[in-house]
């Protein structure tokens, strides 16, 4: 019966995204915002949902390596598994905004959670504080704001328009952007729920299911929603979603999560923290030619399989 729910689950998260991704694009050229923005604060914070509310209960139930975990695995196979996958088959176009602002914030914050979570500023045992999870929040704050300020200075200096006309009324587009997000976070719930169960039944402890199972089940939202965004040949937007999550999952999440609990995780190694800050690095280097192509995105997802291949044989289950 659990493999019936999977498959149910994974039909109804590409079906989401179809609606999210649809709906945002639509907004995005009423409001004259730019693709990789709307990607960014309103798909990658949306399709983010499902590992707020993992991670949140995680810490509620006092278990911080689920809190962790899952969004140190989901940054990972965001970048390696789903930016790879994506450029892959549609190679992804990387502006010089990217590279000047979203690529080096999103190193930042990963660089400043090791750096948090291993309590580089104060010493003590690796958690993050309630103080901790504030200077997250504020970082989050910071970083939507200055998005959307810089996004709307850059197109009224450069007098751009919507690169195509939009005509599908706006009610509409929120509707498939609200619905959207809705059927992907109920079909993501399904999905991880019924995935550790399978694991469990296994005998592999949580350490290892937050990293591997939960992280990218929580994530299929994103990697439905870059799809969707690339076969509408908005490359953009699917940068955009997969970079604006990893900021999101950073800095909202655990800033949230930390409030209801300190997060004391020995489960998640400093090994698993690089790979995360090397996966944020790859896409500022992949992008100096201003795309990332299909042998770059083979390169990331072969990283990706090495990652969790690394995780099994050293026995994290």
């Amino acid at each position: 019966m659990e493999y019936i729910i999977l498959i149910a689950a994974l039909a109804g998260i590409v079906f989401g995204a179809d609606f999210l991704v649809a709906g945002a694009v639509s907004i995005a050229r009423k409001f004259k915002v730019s693709d990789f923005v709307i990607g960014a604060a309103i798909v990658g914070v949306g399709t983010s949902m499902p590992e707020l509310v993992v991670s949140f209960i995680g810490a509620l139930n006092g278990n911080p390596d689920v809190a962790i975990g899952n969004v140190v695995g989901s940054n990972i196979f965001n970048v390696l598994g789903i930016l790879g996958l994506t450029a892959l088959f549609f190679p992804i176009a990387v502006s010089r905004s990217n590279m000047k602002f979203e690529l080096p914030v999103c190193i930042g914050v990963s660089f400043l959670l090791t750096l948090l979570v291993f309590n580089f500023f104060c010493g003590g045992a690796p958690a993050i504080s309630r103080p901790d999870g504030m200077v997250l929040l504020v970082c989050f704050g910071l970083f939507m704001w200055y998005s959307f300020y810089r996004d709307r200075k850059s197109a009224k200096k450069a007098g751009t328009v919507p690169a195509e006309e939009d005509k599908t009324p706006l009610w509409l587009a929120a509707v498939k952007v609200v619905g959207g997000l809705a059927i992907l976070i109920t079909s993501c719930d399904f999905f991880v729920d019924n995935a550790v169960l399978i694991a469990k039944s296994f005998g592999v402890n949580d350490a290892f299911i937050s990293l591997t199972l939960i992280a990218c089940g929580t994530s299929l939202p994103v990697l439905a929603a870059s799809i969707a965004a690339a076969l509408k040949k908005n490359t953009q937007l699917a940068l955009g979603n997969v970079i604006g999550s990893n900021i999101f999952n950073i800095t909202w999440i655990l800033g949230l999560s930390s409030q209801v609990m300190p997060l004391n995780s020995s489960g998640i190694t400093a090994v698993d923290y690089c790979v995360m800050i090397a996966a944020a690095i790859i896409p500022m280097i992949l992008g100096i030619k201003g795309k990332i192509g299909r042998w770059s995105g083979a390169m990331l997802f072969v990283c990706f399989v090495a990652y969790n291949w690394y995780l099994i044989t050293n026995q994290i289950a």
